[in-house]
């Protein structure tokens, strides 16, 4: 086993620097060394070979040889002996002269140390030994075929066998090398027979080649296999200490599957099930920066295959976004000229990955109803996150530059641009939500929406969003948008954020910038849209965070028109079906007592009140501008209602209402 290895690759005669084997050798080692190589290259047997390699590890440690003539003995000794000496112990061939544990032994450690010059590694001799290595990691040394005579996997020799293998797979085709002679079934079973080394050196391998553009061939090719080491990888990992589960979430994560590949595994399912439950502890410790970073890197692994689904409650959701979006930020305010190191860089792209899920779900058309709290939650989180993340990439990379090119980008989506089918076909295929129709050009805009929400709050970027007129945009996404909504036979039971998300950004255009209202004429459409839209939605309890974005969008624009205009049809259409909504928010039937937030607002409240305040408010406007107003307000016994609630009622739900309602009664 006094085999050479390069000096930087390690081995048992040493590890020293080119700077140290320099002059090393004496004058008459050199000597010696040489007539070595020379019988190397003139040997007529494989002993004349082996007693001339012995005589150089004697007389020459590695550690005092330069690469150049390494590489000579490497040459000398070529890579036909390790491999017949492999053969011949497989075989079990009694006239070999030795027993066949030495002569697999010695053929390893031959193989490991030409392994590692590189010429050498790549070499087709090295190669056809491959299966002959895999074979000894999986069923353990087996002497004579027909007698099948097994015995245990000796430590040295595994780990030459390992050290080979993975020389080859750091080549630059190595991984395909070994995945086509059969590695992945082979080392499978050696971790599942927990022969020696397999999970010290066995599934770091495994890991290496289920990494990078080999994992979907993998899969696909052996499911059975890598999805019975990933259960039994999964249960070791849940039965695991604290401790040494935080150590794990980083291997483990290699093993999952592909996203689209075995997803309709039940056991698959359990696994991800499982996982989800210990990790949801996980992410709410406190943890260093390198724990928490492998934790957000497998979640975002689980997120890939199952979404959100299985994650578990909305509050757990919402933390793990916002731990991502911690990481994120912390990532990014790296001093500049500090390189990310690779883990970082890791883990920044999975916390992306975990931010881009919370999105995609939050733009997604919409859920049954029965999921409609976790929905909501998701979509809450999403928005706070998004807005937090933008702020910061808005200070940091100047975002507002690239407004423009978004902006145009969605509009030709939006304004009947084609899409390429396969651009179109990939976007359905990634798309969460449960109605995956065709790929319609609104999606593009659905992604932008919780950023223009922000940004149009904000004065600079403001001014960049009217430059490309994203009012028009918006009101053009809320029209389609409106149309297909309304054309939907489950129109009960579905909820749009993104249609609120739009309707968020247009009022922050209308209460910041009065004069473009009154004269952009987008907003003349968008009033027409609000008149024909809010008469029907009111009659959807389950959509009335909608239907509180539309009266509240329609009332901040009709309290900018001039005084001496005159209550249109469809204004006056609008304004009854407002006081209607805006009247049904609060039950007073439990009089003297306090009024109560009614029955069909209360799930919704949370998501609405602020809205409701904010229609009081510019109902009063509207009252101001145009006095007939007043007048129709009275008549629809709005007025009427509001006042007796107020003397009956002991309270209301809470200062916040009781003042807006104050204020109205007095302007009115």
């Amino acid at each position: 086993r006094h085999c050479y290895k390069c000096p930087d690759g390690g081995g048992e005669g040493g590890g020293g620097s080119e700077g140290d084997v320099k002059g090393g050798l004496t004058d008459a080692q050199r000597g010696v060394l040489e007539k070595c190589v020379h019988a190397l290259k003139h040997a007529k047997n494989d002993s004349q070979t082996l007693a001339a390699l012995l005589l150089i590890s004697r007389l020459c440690p590695a550690s005092e040889l330069d690469k150049p003539t390494l590489r000579r003995i490497f040459e000398a000794v070529g890579l036909n002996l390790p491999a017949r000496l492999l053969v011949t112990a497989v075989r079990g061939d009694e006239n070999s002269g030795l027993p066949p544990d030495e002569l697999l032994s010695l053929g390893t450690a031959l193989l490991a140390a030409l392994s590692t010059e590189p010429d050498m590694a790549s070499s087709p001799q090295l190669l056809t030994t491959i299966p002959l290595l895999l074979g000894i990691l999986a069923n353990g040394p087996v002497f004579n075929q027909q007698k099948r005579e097994a015995r245990d996997l000796d430590a040295a020799l595994a780990a030459d066998c390992y050290l080979v293998l993975t020389v080859v797979c750091a080549l630059p085709r190595g991984p395909e090398q070994l995945l086509s002679r059969g590695a992945i079934s082979a080392l499978c079973q050696a971790v599942e027979l927990n022969q020696t080394l397999s999970h010290e050196k066995g599934l770091t391998l495994l890991g290496s080649l289920l990494s990078g553009r080999n994992k979907d061939k993998a899969w696909s090719k052996h499911t059975p296999e890598l999805l019975s080491l990933l259960v039994r990888l999964s249960k070791d990992f849940c039965e695991s200490t604290d401790e040494t589960r935080l150590g794990m979430c980083g291997q483990l994560a290699q093993f999952l599957p592909p996203a689209g590949v075995a997803v309709e595994s039940e056991e698959l399912k359990a696994v991800v099930g499982r996982l989800w439950e210990i990790l949801r502890p996980m992410v709410q410790a406190k943890l260093t920066p390198r724990h928490i970073g492998s934790i957000l890197v497998l979640s975002a692994c689980l997120l890939d295959l199952y979404g959100w689904e299985m994650a578990g409650p909305p509050k757990f959701c919402c933390l793990l976004v916002n731990r991502a979006c911690v990481e994120v930020r912390m990532g990014l305010e790296e001093l500049p000229g500090n390189d990310l190191t690779p883990e970082v860089q890791h883990t920044i792209t999975g916390c992306y990955r975990i931010m881009e899920a919370a999105i995609e779900q939050a733009c997604s058309p919409g859920v049954p109803q029965a999921a409609a709290p976790s929905q909501s939650s998701i979509a809450t989180l999403s928005l706070q996150q998004s807005r937090n993340m933008i702020i910061y990439l808005k200070r940091k990379f100047k975002l507002t530059k690239l407004l423009p090119f978004l902006i145009n980008y969605t509009r030709s989506h939006l304004q009947g641009g084609i899409l390429e089918h396969s651009l179109a076909d990939w976007m359905v295929k990634m798309s969460i939500g449960e109605d995956r129709g065709a790929w319609t050009g609104r999606e593009a805009l659905r992604y932008l929406l919780p950023a223009l929400c922000h940004l149009s709050a904000e004065e600079v970027p403001r001014k960049v969003l009217l430059d490309v007129d994203t009012p028009a945009l918006l009101v053009d996404f809320l029209s389609q948008s409106w149309t297909f909504l309304r054309g939907k036979t489950s129109v009960a039971s579905t909820r749009d954020p993104s249609m609120e998300t739009a309707c968020s950004a247009l009022l922050n255009f209308t209460v910041t910038e009065p004069e473009r209202v009154r004269k952009d004429s987008c907003f003349r459409s968008l009033e027409a849209l609000l008149s024909e839209a809010l008469p029907l939605l009111v009659n959807k309890p389950r959509l009335l965070v909608l239907t509180a974005n539309c009266c509240t969008l329609g009332l901040m624009i009709g309290r900018l028109k001039e005084g001496g205009e005159s209550v249109e049809a469809g204004q006056r259409r609008f304004l009854s079906s407002a006081l209607r909504f805006l009247r049904s928010a609060l039950d007073s039937s439990s009089s003297p007592g306090p009024a109560k937030v009614s029955l069909s607002w209360e799930d919704s409240w949370d998501d609405a009140a602020e809205l409701w305040r904010l229609s009081l408010q510019a109902l009063g406007g509207c009252a101001r501008a145009q006095p007939s107003i007043t007048t129709l307000i009275r008549e629809e016994g709005w007025l009427r209602h509001m006042l007796a609630m107020l003397h009956q009622c002991s309270a209301l739900p809470d200062q916040l209402t009781q003042d807006a309602l104050q204020e109205k009664r007095c302007t009115l």
